[in-house]
């Protein structure tokens, strides 16, 4: 989960919220200080397939990976695409990085996925316009007090952002367990249908996950304790 905060929902947010928790494993650790450098995203520079990669390929970007399930699951099916994660949280960094690695033998070591420790908005602004494929967007800190709504991912800022990363006909997706920030984001999106087009024919198309759309860990907690999960699809006009 991913919190920013702005003075200004309508202008781009800033990182907002604790970094660590609890201290890391040895194991989780020593990838932090060995892997990590291996495939950070640079600190300066435009941050392109070409740049990352070392060839052109379909860009993949996610906002806030939490423990990395959603962006290995993607990564391990489309071998052939690249991966950009961002994510303040170290600890859930440090998760990723487990699954990058091949969790301790479970499946190969994934070679498209690159990752940011910290500010996504950062990152995404270095991306070039139009690049991206997909860009996800999954249970970011829902902020549910009226006068922290400035601090959501889901305002126009951002979200005017992300029209520009992703090319035509590109994909952007969200998903909510909050009902609160489900309507807060739904509003967002009103204000925005010149630049997304929402792909839903009925209910069912958000109620219910979608094929190639992995349940991680913490939508895994959210249902079993009651949440009603919401899916959304959204493509670049």
């Amino acid at each position: 989960m991913t919190a920013y905060k702005s003075g200004d929902p309508t202008t781009l947010n800033r990182l907002y919220g604790r970094a660590k928790g609890k201290p890391l494993r040895q194991g989780q650790q020593a990838l932090v200080d060995t892997l990590l450098p291996r495939i950070a995203v640079p600190a300066e520079g435009p941050v392109t397939a070409q740049a990352l990669f070392g060839h052109d390929c379909p860009l993949h970007f996610e906002i806030g990976f939490g423990g990395g399930e959603h962006m290995a699951y993607r990564a391990d099916l489309l071998p052939d695409h690249g991966f950009i994660g961002a994510e303040p949280f170290l600890n859930g960094v440090a998760q990723a990085l487990t699954h990058v690695d091949g969790d301790n033998g479970a499946h190969p070591p994934l070679g498209n996925v690159r990752i940011h420790h910290g500010d996504a908005l950062e990152v995404l602004e270095r991306v070039p316009d139009g690049a991206l494929s997909f860009l996800y967007l999954l249970h970011p800190d829902p902020w549910p007090k009226a006068r922290h709504a400035k601090r959501r991912m889901m305002n126009d800022g951002p979200v005017d952002l992300f029209a520009r990363k992703l090319k035509p006909g590109g994909e952007f997706r969200f998903g909510t367990d909050h009902p609160i920030y489900l309507r807060h984001a739904l509003m967002v999106m009103r204000r925005h249908t010149d630049q997304f087009r929402w792909l839903a024919q009925g209910p069912q198309d958000f109620q219910q996950r979608p094929s190639g759309w992995p349940e991680t860990r913490y939508a895994a907690k959210a249902r079993a304790q009651g949440h009603e999960i919401w899916y959304f699809r959204y493509t670049r006009n």
